[in-house]
């Protein structure tokens, strides 16, 4: 991604008239509506940071409080452009996510998207097997971390699922046992033991 970004800097610096303003201003008055909104994106990129760091509570580094307001930019951002990481198709994979975090933040996500008692029966694994289990059970879920999570969004889509729009508020939740556990059994058995 680096690599893309700086090829892309690399060639309108070519292209840009620097160090004359009028010539600039030429270049750029003379420039399609995509091209000028090209440009501005580019530069945009350089001053939006919606890194989430761990905040140092020595001095050092981000504030809770800079954090915060950091966050909030970046959600604001992301409603202006109508940025929705589920619709883009992000999904919590084995590479992407789940081997980068500890085994409770993996632990949490299933919690939050499948429930506790699917939680439980991935808390004794290995953090590798964890993960790929995880993949698994949060795929096609919806779950986004926290960080990924556009606030509005998410207040419509709990709003829903309190008015039950969502989600069917009094069907239980079918189990979706992790594949070690159903790895031997035939699919009738597997169900059964889901139902239980």
């Amino acid at each position: 991604m680096a690599k893309l970004i700086d090829e892309r800097h690399a060639a309108w610096e070519a292209d840009l008239p620097l160090g004359d303003d009028a010539a600039l201003w030429d270049y750029l008055s003379v420039l399609d509506q995509g091209s000028r909104l090209a440009l501005l994106a580019h530069c945009l990129s350089f001053g939006i940071n919606a890194l989430h760091e761990k905040v140092n509570p020595y001095g050092t580094g981000i504030s809770a409080s800079g954090l915060t307001r950091r966050m909030a930019h970046a959600d604001l951002v992301a409603r202006a452009v109508d940025l929705d990481m589920l619709e883009a198709g992000w999904e919590p994979t084995v590479d992407g996510y789940l081997n980068r975090v500890p085994k409770a933040r993996i632990l949490e996500a299933v919690r939050e998207a499948k429930g506790e008692g699917t939680a439980q029966l991935l808390d004794h694994l290995k953090k590798g097997e964890m993960a790929s289990e995880a993949e698994r059970l949060l795929k096609g879920s919806g779950w986004l971390p926290e960080v990924l999570r556009r606030v509005d969004l998410a207040a419509r889509d709990g709003a829903a699922i309190a008015e039950g729009q969502g989600e069917d508020a009094g069907e239980p939740d079918d189990i979706d046992l992790p594949a070690f556990l159903t790895a031997d059994l035939p699919d009738s058995a597997a169900s059964m033991m889901a139902a239980e």
